[in-house]
């Protein structure tokens, strides 16, 4: 049995995380003594052993605290089955995401060296190219509309979407995650027009007049690796736990 400090030194945090994440339900609600001291057991210091290892990484790319929330909060409800259904779908959630911004630095390399192909034979529709981005088509018409990208159109004026295109949103995707502004990565995507030999990442950090910019990007690949590793630790905590 611990007391409130007892288990945040247990845990590594400080006392008044427990009291927290016990009021948002992140570890079962902790019985208390006739003189009210909170009285914790060992299942709540493995519950708070899982949120802090799931909230580690301090990420907000997409959706991927939300999905972190949801493992810690299916754990403090004692349901450890279903926390870890959950972090294995976090965890190839993550590779998803690991994988589509290495290939956006890819794609944003080969745009610089002029080294880009890609085919015209094969078209989509709107629809068709942000199922493929994992994204809706209000957002790729929402790019469209602030001239991140120009789409070609047929004869009878419907808009079709090439490899280019594709590609192209792939990064404009990526940079969006990191939360770069639509401003930014309009003057990136302008600049790369114009030159080919330019630095990303300084292009990304010099803002024009009253332009404020996030400067994730060069952390995302770093922060998805970290949470794929704390991902990867929750798994072996809950294996660890149900035997």
């Amino acid at each position: 049995m611990y007391r409130t400090t007892e288990i945040a030194k247990q845990a590594n945090v400080h006392p008044n995380t427990v009291r927290i994440y016990e009021d948002w339900g992140y570890i079962s609600p902790a019985p208390r003594e006739d003189n009210g001291y909170r009285i914790f057991s060992d299942i709540h210091l493995f519950q708070l052993l899982v949120a802090r290892t799931a909230f580690r990484c301090e990420i907000v790319q997409g959706h991927i605290r939300a999905k972190a929330r949801a493992i810690v909060e299916a754990s403090g409800k004692e349901n450890f089955s279903l926390a870890f259904e959950l972090a294995e779908q976090y965890l190839t959630h993550l590779e998803q995401e690991y994988g589509r911004a290495l290939e956006a630095i890819e794609l944003v390399e080969k745009w610089l060296s002029g080294t880009e192909s890609w085919s015209e034979d094969q078209t989509y529709t709107r629809k068709e190219a942000a199922k493929i981005l994992d994204i809706s088509s209000e957002v790729v018409r929402n790019w469209e509309r602030n001239h991140l990208m120009t789409v070609p159109r047929l004869d009878n004026g419907h808009r079709v979407y090439t490899e280019k295109e594709i590609n192209r949103m792939k990064i404009i995707r990526t940079l969006r995650a990191a939360h770069y502004s639509i401003s930014a990565i309009l003057r990136l995507l302008n600049q790369t027009e114009k030159s080919k030999e330019l630095n990303v990442k300084s292009v990304l950090n010099t803002p024009g007049e009253y332009e404020e910019i996030i400067t994730l990007t060069d952390r995302l690949i770093h922060s998805l690796e970290e949470a794929i590793q704390n991902a990867q630790e929750v798994i072996q905590l809950l294996i660890t736990y149900e035997k």
